[in-house]
């Protein structure tokens, strides 16, 4: 064997064990930021207790169990400063952190509930602190749990299930090449990172396409891909660079969308002129979009596939597709597995060059190419 492809070798099996162990760790979600709250209650959920335990304004650390059986199943957070009260039955500590987990310190079923807004159950461990009166609620999880609450989240309700594959494996590769998004988390649960909602059943879908792909990631040049994706891509995906976005290593190659070519996702809006600075820029920009987004609502520009024109009330886009339109194309890959493809040539369509990698195998084995 040359010595170059021996070295080649080589260097890939030390990516492709980085990645097993990538993929082996949990993952820490901020959850609910969207709302800025100040002031959550986490519950236990049936049949499950909560160890909670904090740290004292003093340095001190105290904890106490969160019971149903026990008539006290719930505790309310507040923040003040940066600092937190906690409050369940008669009992009131002021703190500076708090984190809820199992009897073992490990991973639970327990419910977040911003009251009179939202409720969610999350299994994980709960961390909570406060930063400027604002509660930061952080939920570590284990990487296949994340990945099966994001395919739940971003997918279609009736999605095959080799679409829901291949979202597996895309939300995964995400999850694994972009850790550290965030100053004290990894992703939170918006469209900035990824959705993350509810863990799905074991029986749906979205759980089972989860299973199906454990483990698997997708690699551009001995590097796992920060796999992004959209809605529907207009009848063609982009590169990041056609909207002014940065690579990150895997160039996305275009590729041809049949079903979004046969049913575009047609779209129409109208702006005033000081409302559309900027988005009728030859060239579409993803910064552009957002910022528009971000102040007229999250479906002010529903995607970068739009001709701007001009007329005497401001700006007129007429456009095509939902989302940035970069790498899979949910539209186009329900279609594709509608029609038999598999999730692999999925994969293949919408990430061209890039290969499976399995970074999941069993002790004493190292990872493999599977494709």
């Amino acid at each position: 064997m040359p010595l170059r492809m021996s070295r080649r070798i080589r260097f890939l099996a030390y990516v492709l064990l980085a990645t097993q162990a990538a993929c082996a760790q949990d993952v820490r979600i901020g959850v609910l930021g969207l709302f800025r709250p100040d002031g959550i209650s986490v519950k236990t959920a049936p049949g499950q207790a909560l160890i909670i335990q904090t740290k004292t304004v003093q340095g001190g650390e105290k904890s106490f169990i969160l019971e149903r059986s026990s008539g006290r199943g719930t505790a309310d957070i507040t923040a003040t400063g940066n600092g937190l009260i906690v409050q369940s039955g008669n009992r009131s500590l002021r703190i500076s952190e708090l984190r809820a987990s199992s009897h073992g310190s490990g991973a639970t079923d327990f419910f977040l509930a911003i009251p009179g807004k939202i409720s969610r159950r999350y299994h994980g461990v709960l961390e909570v602190r406060a930063v400027a009166g604002i509660l930061v609620p952080v939920v570590q999880m284990e990487l296949e749990t994340a990945v099966a609450s994001v395919v739940q989240a971003e997918s279609a309700p009736d999605a095959p299930l080799e679409a829901m594959q291949a979202q597996a494996v895309a939300t995964r590769s995400y999850l694994v090449a972009s850790r550290g998004r965030h100053r004290d988390f990894d992703f939170c649960d918006t469209t900035h990172c990824q959705f993350l909602r509810e863990p799905p059943s074991p029986e749906s879908n979205a759980s089972r396409a989860t299973v199906a792909t454990r483990g698997l990631v997708l690699a551009y040049r001995d590097h796992p891909v920060a796999a992004m994706f959209t809605r529907s891509c207009g009848g063609r995906t982009r590169t990041p660079q056609e909207v002014g976005l940065s690579s990150h290593g895997y160039p996305y190659f275009s590729a041809v969308c049949d079903y979004c070519l046969r049913h575009p996702s047609h779209w129409v809006r109208h702006f005033a002129q000081a409302d559309a600075a900027g988005i009728d820029l030859p060239e579409p920009r993803e910064t552009f979009r957002l910022d528009i987004d971000r102040r007229l609502g999250w479906d002010a520009v529903p995607s970068n596939n739009y001709i701007a024109r001009h007329d005497a009330k401001g700006v007129v886009l007429d456009g095509t597709g939902e989302g940035h339109g970069i790498g899979l194309c949910q539209a186009g890959a329900k279609a594709m597995a509608g029609s038999g493809a598999t999730f692999r040539e999925i994969l293949d369509h919408y990430y061209p060059n890039t290969t499976l990698v399995n970074g999941q195998l069993a002790p004493g084995r190292s990872s493999a190419v599977v494709r």
